[in-house]
């Protein structure tokens, strides 16, 4: 191959992300052509609606890729030869001829909460309104600290920051350190929005993210043994590790991209250690899980902390 096409959606991080996949292809491969393409998704065609509320039929399709799909029609029609996501929108189960063939090393897999009162998550009063996209965050913020209110938003990271800002009804927002770090956002406080805004990050193991979190995947379709070479040249080994794991307890789980699940996975010498919180689809107590096992067998490791759950 020459030249190598890289589909991605068109927000400032999708966008930032898509140039540091092609950094680390340029250094490894300095010979290849390298460019890419923006295609629009569903989520970004409509930032009006809540993620809950995508829907066709009687089937939710908030896991069926909202962020991914447009993106996979064009690997699929060759318009492109492999698609920059982040991982943790991408559906747990693939469809056939699709595949997760590389990842970047992953950025911190922290939540951040920005708030108008400084002293974190224990400082906000009881009372105080936390926006957030996530169910996952909303659920974990709601059994941590049922005294608060949680309200939906929608937008790129700069446009949630913004609303937030701007807006006197809302005290803070729960966002992916991962984004504020690509997008040079992660300061001790943010004052180019407006209102100053204190950056405070969660405790994985008390707060844990969601699985994939902070991984970039480059995913591809069907065969081509010259783009498997090229793209197994910049896969980040313990990064796949760790996300396959974490992917893998979602299937077994059942669960997709917006289930309220979190995973908190670290490496080290060899070996996976996974904790997970798992929240039922109703409100109520989370179970929870942990395992260990070699890094080389990541789905073992899922096993057993799918194995494990227990109510917290």
């Amino acid at each position: 191959m020459n030249e190598l096409i890289l589909g991605t959606r068109g927000s400032e991080l999708a966008l930032t992300q898509t140039e540091m996949t092609k950094a680390v292809l340029a250094a490894a491969w300095p010979e290849l052509q390298v460019r890419h393409e923006v295609i629009k998704t569903s989520g970004d065609l409509r930032p009006d609606l809540k993620l809950a509320d995508f829907s066709r039929g009687d089937q939710p399709v908030v896991d069926k890729g909202i962020f991914t799909k447009e993106l996979e029609l064009a690997l699929k029609a060759g318009t492109i030869h492999a698609a920059v996501h982040s991982l943790k929108d991408v559906p747990t189960v693939l469809d056939e001829g699709f595949r997760i063939a590389a990842v970047l090393p992953r950025a911190p897999i922290e939540d951040v909460l920005l708030s108008k009162i400084p002293g974190g998550l224990e400082a906000l009063p009881s009372g105080s309104v936390v926006a957030t996209s996530s169910v996952r965050r909303a659920r974990q913020l709601r059994w941590l600290r049922p005294d608060l209110q949680v309200v939906d938003i929608r937008g790129n990271v700069a446009t949630r920051i913004r609303k937030v800002a701007e807006d006197d009804g809302i005290t803070a927002l729960l966002l992916a350190r991962a984004g504020l770090v690509r997008l040079g956002l992660f300061h001790a406080s943010l004052t180019e929005f407006g209102a100053a805004l204190h950056l405070a990050t969660l405790d994985a193991a008390v707060f844990p993210p969601a699985a994939s979190q902070g991984a970039v995947a480059i995913e591809t379709y069907g065969p081509n043994p010259e783009l498997a070479r090229l793209l197994a040249g910049i896969n980040h080994v313990p990064t796949f590790q760790a996300v396959t794991a974490e992917r893998r307890f979602l299937e077994l789980l059942k669960a997709g991209c917006q289930t309220p699940v979190g995973v908190h996975t670290t490496l080290e010498n060899g070996s996976l250690r996974m904790k997970a919180l798992v929240f039922p689809d109703s409100e109520g107590a989370p179970a929870r899980s942990e395992a260990s096992g070699d890094a080389a067998h990541p789905e073992a490791v899922a096993a057993a902390l799918f194995a494990g759950l227990r109510p917290a």
